[in-house]
């Protein structure tokens, strides 16, 4: 079974020409939708996504009906994939039912990873660069020295407990738990 989804991403958009085009590719049902592609809650998607069975194709007139984002793209693909169902576009050469457009999806894929490892080796070298600036990552700290300092004193004193503390300083209690963990 051919099973088509029409997205637009605003009120004044119409699906009819995706309906129509879905509809004339053969599509026994179609689901339609007003949603934005970089949504993850796509409520028509998930149903359409649902009533596939081995053997169905899921059909859109143009990928990016589908999705805004390759990582989601490729997401909702290893759905239809693991249901045994097939993908095509009816703009664009990809149709998972054949071999040519399995190996369009899996160089898709492979650029996916390709930007995925950039990514994270450009992330790896702003951090070294900052740490060698002197930067730390993570939150700054609630307390200054002083106010550190301060802190342990009193509880160490048995002057204030750690959530008299907390509450003095106007923090949340695990912030004092932490801090008295550490070595002054």
């Amino acid at each position: 079974m051919l099973i088509g989804y029409a997205r637009v991403s605003t009120d004044d958009q119409d699906t009819a020409a995706q309906t129509a085009s879905l509809r004339k590719a053969g599509c026994e049902r179609v689901f339609t939708e007003k949603a934005s592609g970089g949504r993850w809650d796509r409520p028509e998607l998930a149903k359409a996504l649902e009533q596939l069975r081995a053997g169905d194709v899921l059909v859109v007139w143009k990928l990016d009906r589908l999705s805004r984002s390759l990582k989601d793209l490729l997401t909702i693909i290893e759905r239809i994939d693991a249901v045994q169902a097939g993908f095509r576009s009816l703009t664009e050469a990809v149709d998972t039912t054949t071999p040519a457009g399995r190996m369009m999806m899996q160089m898709v894929g492979a650029f996916a990873e390709f930007e995925r490892a950039m990514i994270r080796e450009r992330t790896r070298a702003g951090l070294d660069a900052a740490r060698q600036k002197g930067r730390l990552g993570g939150r700054r700290s609630k307390l200054n020295q002083e106010q550190k300092e301060e802190a342990r004193r009193m509880v160490a004193s048995g002057e204030k407990s750690a959530a008299d503390v907390a509450r003095l300083f106007n923090v949340h209690p695990s912030t004092i738990s932490r801090l008295l963990d550490k070595p002054a």
